[in-house]
């Protein structure tokens, strides 16, 4: 849980460290001390999207440092605290711009968000309004009822219908469109397939076509090269060498390369020679070959641009043809998975709506029973279900939660009727009930007191301090409150007060605890220097002190002296 936040130039708080400890931590002060501001903080380093203007005037950043406790390893997160201990920390520069650390290690505000989901429920203003939303309501519920097996079984059974039927849908419309253009479709293979067109043949015949069109120029020059190869010239090179190799012979190593001179002469004549009587004018296969250019030119031109892209052409229309043959099997296919997806989508939200009406009667006896303790005697709630016209994938129905304030007065839903206060205390009512079934292990409580007051405050301290012990074992809530009744029920109390430092308002926190806390309570209640002030106060703590020792079973600590009155 939260053991330390630590708070730099952020507004009116130029450096403040806020110890806490399990069980319930409250924080108390001067309207405008400062109070909300450290819940704000606690936002900012928890993921909450943040602004240059949080920068303390002056500064050039914003710091906020939090130390958890007891914190088991994060796997799916990439995050091993040590020893159990998590550091998490959020600079915001007078830029705007951000950074984040968990650990020492540079992480992502994103990062931040998702630990803060799983270590700290900050309860604001903005949440309590947000029990107005029906999706809010329906995760309570949820949450209550122990359902999350069924939500994600409902989930993806809808997502898995939900895709079927976006197949059958598009292997639908893709059959009406090749039923609609299946004459032009067959006229495009039929075309290409009376072509016969291979691979290479454009290059061959552009070759072919060249040596019909110029086969006369194409014979004189081979011709022509074959008379310029006689072997005058290489029978005197070869009488040069017999008279070098006679004076040396070492030149008689050139003889070698002159036969071979001699032998390709000859090859290459030959071969002229030939070339030539091969070479035959025929204007008729020219015009034949043009013509078969043309027709693959055409080819090119609608299906191209190359002859591979021309069957390529070919083979897809062939199996958008093709479709018409297999779709009936394919939707008769389809139409089965389908049948089957809605069954086991059918059964996944039975499951689920047979969980909410069991969570919902269980929840509306838990929250009744604390109504009347948090100032609201005649108040009934229920969590009541909606039938949808369709299941979607939250299920078959949707959450309303409804509140009946007084007796003879007609439920209506809690959005239409609920004042601040009541919310709040509605809130607080569920968190209580919930508490059991929450996994994180520190809440944060502002505006908790809101239109209350009185022994309604006092039962509402009761309550926070309920959730802070629980069933379970001790758990850690941090309160902001202008209540006497709900401060003394705190197990740590501290007070933020507001001063100024070098001509700017500065806020600090201090940790009180004896005569320091009965004086802040007085304060809470009136006048901190009214001895009656003091008294209450004093009386108040007795009170709360007996209370907490009755709950927990152990004795209560014996009573402070009054002050004597002079």
């Amino acid at each position: 849980m939260l053991t330390e936040l630590r708070v730099r130039d952020l507004a009116v708080i130029a450096d403040v460290t806020l110890p806490l400890s399990p069980g319930l931590n409250v924080l108390t002060g001067e309207t405008g001390a400062g109070k909300s501001m450290l819940v704000d903080a606690l936002a900012l380093l928890l993921g909450e999207r943040a602004s240059s203007d949080v920068v303390r005037p002056g500064a050039h950043k914003a710091v906020i440092e939090a130390a958890f406790e007891g914190v088991p390893p994060l796997t799916d997160l990439g995050v091993e605290p040590e020893d159990g201990r998590l550091v998490l920390k959020r600079e915001i520069s007078a830029e705007g711009r951000s950074r984040a650390w968990v650990n020492g290690s540079p992480a992502t505000v994103s990062v931040l968000a998702q630990l803060g989901a799983l270590l700290v429920d900050l309860h604001g203003q903005h949440e309590t309004q947000s029990l107005l939303r029906p999706d809010a309501q329906r995760d309570i519920l949820d949450a209550y009822g122990d359902a999350a097996v069924e939500r994600t079984a409902v989930r993806d059974a809808h997502e898995r219908l939900r895709e079927l039927e976006r197949r059958d849908a598009e292997l639908k419309a893709r059959r009406e469109e090749v039923q609609r253009k299946a004459d032009y479709l067959r006229h495009v293979i039929q075309e290409i397939e009376r072509a016969q067109p291979r691979v290479g043949e454009q290059e061959t015949l552009e070759t072919e076509a060249k040596r019909l069109a110029h086969a006369e120029e194409l014979v004189r020059l081979a011709r022509e090269l074959e008379e310029a190869l006689d072997t005058a010239g290489l029978a005197r090179a070869a009488k040069l060498v017999a008279g070098l190799e006679r004076l040396d012979p070492a030149a008689g190593q050139w003889r070698q390369l002159l036969d071979g001179a001699f032998a390709n002469v000859g090859e290459l004549a030959q071969t002229a020679r030939d070339y030539a009587a091969g070479i035959e004018a025929d204007p008729r296969r020219l015009e034949d070959v043009e013509q078969r250019r043309d027709v693959l030119f055409r080819l090119t031109q609608k299906y191209g641009p190359t002859l591979p892209d021309v069957l390529a052409t070919r083979d897809r229309t062939a199996r958008e043809l093709d479709l018409l043959d297999t779709a009936d099997l394919d939707l008769r296919q389809i139409a089965e998975q389908r049948a089957a997806a809605a069954a086991e989508f059918a059964r996944a939200c039975t499951a689920l709506s047979g969980k909410r009406r069991r969570g919902a009667e269980r929840l509306g006896h838990a929250v009744n029973e604390l109504l009347p303790a948090l100032g609201m005697p005649g108040g009934r709630f229920a969590a009541h279900l909606v039938a949808l016209p369709a299941p979607q994938g939250s299920g078959a129905e949707g959450v309303v939660f409804e509140i009946q304030l007084n007796v003879g007065m007609e439920a209506r839903p809690l959005a239409k009727v609920a004042s601040g206060g009541e919310l709040s205390r509605l809130m607080l009512a569920l968190k209580v009930v919930l508490a059991e079934h929450d996994a994180v292990p520190t809440l944060v409580f502002d505006e908790v007191d809101q239109g209350i007051g009185g022994l309604v405050g006092g039962r509402v301290g009761e309550a926070l301090a309920g959730v802070a012990r629980g069933s379970a074992g001790s758990r850690q809530v941090l309160v902001i409150t202008h209540l006497p009744q709900i401060a003394v029920c705190a197990d740590h109390h501290l007070v933020v007060a507001k001063g100024a430092t070098r001509g700017l308002a500065t806020s600090d926190v201090q940790l009180v605890t004896g005569a320091a806390r009965t004086r802040e309570l007085a304060r809470m209640l009136g006048d901190a220097d009214m001895g009656t002030a003091l008294r209450h106060a004093e009386e108040l703590l007795r009170k709360a002190s007996a209370t907490s020792a009755t709950r927990s079973g152990t004795p209560a600590p014996p009573a402070s002296p009054r002050r004597s009155r002079r």
